[in-house]
């Protein structure tokens, strides 16, 4: 791809089922792991990773996340007012000053593909990204995901999806590639994609997961493409007419997942990141010494 990745894609219309009752009124995105909301995290790997336009893609009755990147003028005249300025800085910088949100209204919810083809009036012809806040991607020795996905796009001119290896007994759950030419450490070029095959069908182990660099080439392809799996317009069906006619490349990207879509992950997540706070690791390790 010979441009820089500027505009991602948030596709965040959900009903966040897994989390009823606490998703009647709180967006799964805005559930929180410590004290920032899952979507701050996808947020900033994405502003991380060069972009200076986020689209939200949202259903209608989803005002929190659009509430939350707004600016707060009486929270924060009452934040100044009493000198609180660490918190003031911290409500403040949930969006760089640089950075726009954008939200579009998804209708009807008719699957990711669906979803990211609502975005193309504003994403228009360029390559953009494509972040599904669930997949929370922590890398703390280097650039986060995206970043990393972004140049691989950019070097080797091609899309760029983020796949890790899944246990055989649940390719149903996931996207699954077949690879060939390995490109570098991190990256094979795609032969092949099926949605949420069967175990006994499915070519290889390896999963799609939250992050993806496409060229604006998919959106002509999204309108083409037919309702599949679940009867929704699958983004994974787009991209394998895609393959037919450019270079989409697998990528193992540097980093620890956690599966944010389901309490155990959001669990494992908060933890992971109490576990490196020096002020709440202590209490985490007598919390479990004492049980």
């Amino acid at each position: 791809m010979s441009k820089r990745l500027r505009k991602v894609v948030f596709p965040v219309a959900g009903l966040g089922t897994r989390f009823l009752p606490a998703t009647k009124v709180v967006a799964k995105e805005m559930l929180p792991v410590l004290d920032r909301p899952l979507i701050q995290y996808a947020v900033d790997e994405a502003v991380e990773a060069g972009a200076d336009t986020l689209i939200f893609v949202t259903n209608r009755y989803k005002h929190a996340i659009a509430d939350y990147f707004d600016k707060a003028y009486e929270l924060e005249a009452k934040l100044a007012e009493k000198g609180k300025e660490t918190l003031l800085a911290q409500v403040r910088s949930t969006l760089p000053s640089h950075v726009r949100a954008i939200f579009v209204t998804q209708p009807e919810a008719l699957g990711l593909g669906h979803a990211v083809l609502c975005a193309k009036p504003v994403v228009g012809d360029e390559p953009f990204g494509v972040m599904l806040p669930d997949d929370l991607i922590l890398n703390e020795e280097g650039a986060g995901a995206l970043g990393q996905m972004a140049e691989a796009a950019l070097t080797h001119d091609a899309g760029v999806i983020a796949v890790e290896e899944v246990p055989h007994d649940q390719t149903h759950k996931y996207g699954i590639v077949a690879t060939g030419d390995e490109i570098d450490a991190h990256a094979s070029k795609i032969r092949h994609m099926v949605e949420k095959p069967k175990p006994e069908e499915a070519p290889s182990n390896l999963g799609v997961v939250g992050r993806y660099v496409l060229p604006g080439r998919i959106f002509a392809l999204l309108e083409k493409t037919r309702p599949g799996s679940g009867g929704e317009i699958q983004l994974t069906d787009a991209i394998e007419a895609l393959l037919q006619e450019q270079s989409v490349l697998a990528y193992r990207f540097a980093g620890q997942r956690f599966d944010c879509g389901n309490k155990r992950g959001l669990v494992r997540a908060t933890m992971h990141l109490a576990l490196r706070d020096p002020e709440l690791a202590p209490a985490v390790h007598e919390a479990f010494a004492a049980r």
